[in-house]
């Protein structure tokens, strides 16, 4: 699959237009830091109810994730977290776009678009009216959360 990638550098501007992934990569399945999240807690939630002393039971790795990924999910509840998943799987995202847009969360076009540029190139069909309405779903969740 090719992507357009752009990366910023100090002042200069450097466009990727051809990444290639590998089909393990394309076919594997991305988690944004919400759904980590939710995935670490019940893990951790399990490891307390088997143990007297839960901290014994969590490595260090395990608590770090599990820290990094509570502090920069932008959605807590287990719903919003299913809806966001549901809403920008409506707009035929590869996974890795899904998961940034919904880790970062753009509110304008033009941050979605500068995250992840991919979504605005030739052949897909996202227009910016479009993409306005995905970001407005999105916020929508984090409003009424």
């Amino acid at each position: 699959m090719h992507h357009n990638i752009y990366l910023r550098s100090s002042d200069f501007l450097f466009r990727f237009t051809s990444i290639y992934f590998c089909p393990e990569f394309l076919k594997a399945k991305c988690l944004m830091n919400c759904e980590v999240a939710l995935i670490l807690e019940r893990k951790y939630e399990q490891l307390q109810q088997m143990s007297d002393d839960p901290v014994n039971q969590v490595s260090q790795v395990f608590e770090k994730s599990l820290q990094y990924v509570q502090r920069f999910s932008r959605y807590k509840n287990p719903d919003a977290v299913r809806q966001v998943r549901e809403i920008l799987s409506r707009y035929e995202l590869a996974e890795f776009e899904l998961c940034v847009l919904g880790n970062l969360c753009p509110e304008t076009v033009e941050e979605g678009i500068a995250m992840v540029p991919s979504i605005k190139s030739r052949g897909r069909v996202h227009d910016d009216e479009a993409i306005e309405k995905m970001l407005t779903d999105l916020s929508l969740i984090k409003k009424f959360e």
